[in-house]
């Protein structure tokens, strides 16, 4: 996902409130309906930069414009995303500053909030931010678990969740403690950076999570440090109209027979899926990566009764099913599943999604249920539905092709960081 991930956001933000000269002027700071944007700095990323004029236009994370003015006075230090002090800070140039850095412009802003005379210029660099990011999503696919929560018991302060593999289904028990950092998505927003601070009484039945921790070694528990949740909708639909200038797609709903919009802003991921004639060397590829033998379409075991998702010795060690360490999320022994495999698709645009295409969107809950703000969009995914959708027992008529995306089916409405 292109979005920030929370230490970079909350680093740097962290900055203005805790630096050595700058939280005196914290205390005093208007919020505004920008919240990148307060009396005396604004955060943002930088998308220009004229040294003739001596000036750097950023934008803020809410999509506002500023233009940060510098002079021979203006000071400038970098450091590292996840700081939130500049005391490991080091000093730097204005030509050190480049497109794509993330930047917190300290002085005053005018009264239109259009622009700021910077008297020091917080920089943390686009490489270091990404490669922030990739070590982070590295780890929350190591040691993270995605599902969909089945049971929730305030009294422990315990979460069910139903994890979904090639092998099937499984629950696992999530306690939460005082020491567990929660976020949520609120609603319309697509990023993970964007999750707020949340609370044990604000899960529902129903919503999707994703945790960062660790297993217990038959897979039964997971110990999470951080967990992010929201409450996501689903939807599959055929494409019928195609506006890429507007990131609009119109689809007719394939359960409910309604139409929809769905409205694809940057920081949405697009991926496509692979025909059918091309799943048995993608799955093949991905299992021999991922240590495990590759999975039927439709899921259950592969021949010799193995399960999917198993640790390639052409054993079952402890936990190694879904939910083990060879489950959801990868874990050790990395195994297979659904999740994991949507997360690698190749990326697209919304030019790539044609009228007539099958598509998967997954965005929260909305104000609007006919306009869908999409986090995750997977095309081509007439394949992925046959493999989701329940096998008709004999005499039963052929399920609708979305009634596989509920309770326990995919959960790629929260992204990684």
């Amino acid at each position: 996902m292109r979005a920030l991930f929370f230490a970079a956001a909350i680093g740097l933000a962290g900055l203005i409130t805790v630096s050595a000269g700058i939280s005196s002027e914290a205390a005093t700071l208007q919020q505004t309906p920008d919240p990148g944007i307060q009396a005396k700095g604004a955060i943002g990323e930088v998308k220009s930069i004229d040294a003739a004029s001596k000036l750097v236009t950023i934008k803020t994370d809410a999509g506002s414009v500023v233009m940060v003015l510098y002079t021979d006075r203006t000071t400038y230090k970098k450091t590292a995303p996840g700081e939130t002090s500049l005391n490991n800070a080091t000093d730097i140039t204005v030509a050190e500053v480049g497109e794509g850095d993330r930047i917190y412009a300290r002085g005053t802003v005018a009264e239109d909030r259009k622009s700021i005379s910077a008297l020091q210029i917080i920089v943390m660099s686009k490489g270091d931010i990404a490669k922030k990011q990739e070590a982070e999503r590295i780890e929350w696919r190591r040691r993270g678990i995605l599902g969909v929560v089945t049971a929730l018991k305030p009294d422990g302060n315990e979460i069910t969740i139903s994890s979904r593999t090639m092998a099937g289904t499984q629950p696992v028990i999530i306690p939460v403690s005082d020491k567990t950092e929660m976020r949520r998505y609120a609603p319309d927003s697509i990023k993970f950076s964007d999750a707020k601070p949340s609370t044990f009484a604000e899960l529902k039945v129903g919503d999707q999570l994703r945790a960062l921790g660790d297993r217990t070694p038959d897979g039964t528990h997971f110990t999470p440090q951080k967990v992010v949740t929201g409450s996501f909708r689903t939807v599959a639909g055929v494409v019928t109209a195609v506006d890429a200038a507007t990131g609009e797609i119109k689809i007719n709903d394939l359960e409910k027979k309604h139409p929809l919009t769905i409205v694809v802003k940057s920081d949405a991921v697009l991926r496509k899926f692979p025909p059918a004639s091309e799943m048995g060397m993608m799955m093949g590829g991905f299992n021999r990566g991922a240590g495990g033998g590759a999975p039927p379409a439709g899921g259950g075991a592969p021949a010799g009764g193995q399960p999917a998702g198993g640790q390639g010795q052409g054993t079952r060690g402890p936990g190694a099913g879904p939910g083990g360490p060879g489950g959801p999320g990868g874990g050790r022994g990395g195994g297979f599943n659904i999740n994991d495999m949507l997360e690698r698709l190749p990326t697209i645009s919304v030019a790539d999604v044609k009228v007539g295409d099958t598509i998967i969107v997954s965005s929260t809950q909305g104000v609007d249920p006919t306009r869908l703000t999409a986090i995750s969009l997977v095309s081509g995914a007439d394949t992925l539905l046959t493999m989701l959708a329940p096998r008709p027992q004999p005499g039963q008529a052929t399920p609708n092709p979305a009634a596989g995306l509920g309770g326990g089916g995919i959960s790629f409405g929260i992204g990684l960081p």
